[in-house]
């Protein structure tokens, strides 16, 4: 259907409705931007005064629409359903005023708040109109995934570009910024700036936030309020099903509410955990419990962030941290498909007595992470026991080795000074930062499942299989072509960034090949370059970074746009391989 033949039948008060409500989101926008700058730059004085005018003007129009709109609702009953939370918020801000014993007029302190918090749930709302936003344009589902990234980051820039956002005395130069925003939206964790002592605690809130958004992806978020507003449509469904690699359709809005559930579980329980380990070393309680849940998100989302300027490095003998970290890192690098499918089959087992269908996926994940794991921690430790190693005690070389081996995976903590290992260790980490997490998890990398599939790919080449087997399942070519072109696509990406930066910078070639696969991986290690990078050594290492999180072949679908249709089909001839 015409969506301009749509709009003509429409009524008058209809046709209002819809402009007043769009009026409304963009006065709501204005609103929270100004108090965002009025709190950002530390206005005060006339400023202040004229901002708190806007703010208060903007609040009685949000007011005075919802009126209007009932006003001239053709049917009463049915405008107050349809705006029914409006309603409450609205109501809940009048008796709150009238609480204060205001006169409506004079800008208070108490008043002040309360008109800048109105405006925020107001616009919070609302949250499910961005969904409606990217339907307005005929994007393809990678396009979608690569501007909602873009999108992200430049928002996050803009804030972190904000006096408030760094201590007293400091400044943020814009690069640094963007450089910043990216890592944390792709939960990297490559910093130019250390984070502990650079920027102020809305600032390290603020990349908080980026890293909660960027792991879980701002789609996953907007449409789980759409999910609640009830305006989760089939376009949505569709979109995310393709962004997500979810098959099951009708069941993509309760795949939304697992993640965000699991994800506030998980973090919930790590900050609990490291709360009462931070706590006998803290400051005060409020520092030890804003530490924990700072690094519990930056945990599970694999983002590598730390308020420590060593990262983990001074707690390398502490069991109970280590060990939570480490929880964390896992959880949120095996997949929210696998870790749903694993609850279902407990839960099918328990509750119905009956086995839930244990997914190829799941299998394939959990071997490879299992064998990752184990490999990767004996491997280390035999390239470190004469090293990094060499001066502790036994049972922490072999926490040490583990905790390297989990954090590699995408998420970048480390134990050890990363720029003291050597040369096969550094080499070892490189490998598996490439492999990196699974999909649909909060990690990048190729992914496990991509890695295993090669594996059995090559396994039935060698047994002269003309199908690629794997626990009596055929996994169908067009997955194999995938796995072979992301890694063909990761390969050149990395060979092509680490050649640019071998011109642009002034390091040893392991230092550079070990930060672009890094940055690729989106993990967040370093030998110690990425804050004395040139300019152009840090673009080259921003779009790294996004590329590895979004993904080399999302991108290059990204660039490509629609699919060619094929219309003909050309004879067959052979070539000589290998």
């Amino acid at each position: 259907m015409n969506p301009r033949a749509n709009n003509i039948s429409l009524s008058f008060p209809e046709r209002a409705e819809r402009i007043l409500n769009l009026i409304a989101i963009v006065a709501a926008i204005g609103g929270a931007i100004l108090f965002l700058i009025e709190y950002g730059f530390h206005l005060s004085g006339v400023r202040a005064h004229l901002f708190h005018l806007l703010v208060y003007i903007i609040c009685w129009f949000l007011v005075a629409q919802f009126f209007t709109k009932f006003v001239f609702a053709s049917v009463k009953k049915k405008s107050l359903a349809v705006n029914q939370k409006d309603f409450f918020l609205i109501s809940g801000f009048l008796v709150t005023l009238f609480l204060l014993r205001t006169d409506l007029l004079p800008f208070d302190l108490e008043k002040i708040f309360v008109y800048k918090v109105f405006i925020l749930l107001f616009l919070g709302m609302r949250a499910s109109y961005l969904n409606r936003i990217f339907l307005l344009f005929p994007l393809s589902p990678a396009l979608t995934v690569v501007t909602t990234f873009v999108l992200i980051i430049a928002v996050g820039t803009g804030l972190l570009l904000l006096p408030v956002a760094t201590v007293s005395g400091k400044t943020t130069k814009i690069l640094d910024a963007v450089f910043t925003a990216t890592s944390a939206t792709c939960v990297t964790g490559l910093i130019v700036v250390d984070t502990g002592s650079h920027f102020s605690r809305f600032g390290q809130i603020i990349i908080l936030l980026l890293i909660q958004i960027g792991g879980l992806g701002l789609m996953t978020f907007t449409s789980f309020f759409a999910l609640l507003s009830g305006e989760f449509g089939v376009r949505d469904r569709i979109i995310l099903r393709e962004i997500m690699r979810y098959e099951n359709l009708s069941r993509i809005g309760y795949l939304i509410l697992y993640i965000l559930v699991l994800t506030f579980i998980f973090e919930a329980l790590g900050a609990v955990l490291l709360y009462l380990q931070f706590l006998p070393e803290a400051f005060s309680s409020s520092q030890a419990l804003y530490s924990a849940i700072f690094h519990s998100i930056s945990a599970f989302c694999n983002a590598g962030f730390s308020l420590n300027a060593d990262s983990f490095v001074s707690y390398r003998g502490n069991i109970g941290i280590n060990f939570t970290m480490i929880a964390l890192i896992i959880s949120g690098g095996l997949g929210f498909l696998v870790i749903v499918n694993l609850l279902k089959m407990c839960y099918s087992r328990i509750k119905h007595k009956r086995k839930e269908p244990f997914l190829l996926h799941t299998k394939l994940v959990l071997i490879t992470t299992l064998v990752l794991l184990g490999v990767g921690t004996f491997l280390f430790y035999l390239g470190e026991m004469n090293g990094s190693l060499k001066n502790l005690p036994f049972g922490e070389k072999i926490m040490a080795s583990f905790f390297q081996s989990v954090t590699a995976r995408t998420a970048g903590f480390n134990t050890l000074k990363i720029g003291s290992l050597t040369t096969f260790a550094s080499f070892l980490l490189m490998i598996l930062m490439f492999i990196g997490a699974s999909p649909g998890s909060t990690g990048g990398g190729i992914k496990t499942s991509t890695f295993a599939t090669l594996i059995v790919t090559i396994k039935s080449m060698i047994q002269g299989k003309d199908e690629v087997e794997a626990f009596k399942r055929t996994i169908p070519r067009t997955y194999i072509y995938q796995a072979i072109c992301v890694v063909t696509l990761a390969l050149s990406w990395i060979s092509i960034s680490t050649l640019i930066l071998s011109f642009t910078e002034n390091f040893s070639f392991l230092d550079v090949f070990f930060e672009v696969f890094s940055a690729f991986g989106t993990v967040g290690f370093s030998r110690g370059i990425t804050a004395q990078l040139t300019n152009w050594g840090k673009i080259i290492i921003i779009i790294t970074m996004l590329a590895g999180r979004i993904g080399p072949l999302t991108l290059a679908l990204a660039i490509a746009g629609k699919k060619a249709v094929k219309l003909y089909e050309y004879p067959e001839e052979g070539v000589v391989i290998g």
